[in-house]
């Protein structure tokens, strides 16, 4: 597989060292974005969008730089695309953290987990999930169930189309832990704080983008 450049946005919340560092350890050519003459200047072959803390921050520093525009027309493209964390919540129609309107480009609200007592909120640390679109390139290489990845959100997305979630968590009920649709993908959990299974995530992710 020939190297492929793929962009890592930087909005200011996002741990980039981490992200980076995964994608060049599983042979991608990563280079950082904060605004769109960036990103066109790249030539890059994937687009990925972490985040950690608050969706506000996340989108408005997108919006900030015109990089939200730039995220729709590369999705709208079906260039690849990977959305970690607050990167996957984005691309719904809004959250319940404050009211936020988030890109729109997947059907669907970011909504606070409502667990029992027993459940501590944020949700964070190790679990397990479940991939019910085992086909899908991001899932290559990995067990269809019982897949431990790195947690840490406080809210979870609920998409209107269930034909878009790619894998699934239980944490006193079920949420959704992947999307996708096209080349587009995005997960709640951090691949790049998930270990060797993380990196298969970051690594099938760059196959995409290298084809």
């Amino acid at each position: 597989m020939t190297a492929p450049t793929i962009a890592v946005i930087d909005n200011g919340i996002c741990n980039l060292r981490s992200v980076t560092k995964a994608l060049e350890s599983v042979g991608a050519l990563a280079r950082v974005v904060r605004t769109p003459d960036e990103l066109s200047g790249t030539n890059a072959r994937g687009l990925v969008l972490p985040g950690v803390g608050a969706l506000r921050d996340c989108v408005a520093a997108l919006r900030a730089s015109g990089l939200d525009e730039e995220v729709r027309r590369w999705i709208a493209a079906d260039r690849p695309f990977l959305g970690v964390c607050l990167g996957m919540q984005a691309l719904f129609e809004r959250s319940e953290e404050g009211g936020v309107e988030g890109l729109g480009i997947f059907r669907g609200n970011v909504v606070r987990f409502r667990r029992p007592a027993e459940f501590k909120i944020p949700h964070m640390g190790w679990n397990s999930v479940n991939f019910v679109q085992p086909a899908s390139p991001l899932a290559a290489g990995l067990a269809t169930e019982g897949e431990a990845f790195y947690f840490v959100h406080s809210f979870h997305c609920v998409p209107v189309d269930p034909a878009v979630v790619l894998a699934e968590c239980d944490y006193g009920g079920t949420f959704t832990a992947a999307i996708g649709r096209g080349r587009c993908f995005a997960t709640q959990f951090h691949p790049e704080k998930s270990q060797a299974k993380g990196l298969q995530i970051y690594r099938n992710f760059a196959t995409v983008a290298a084809t």
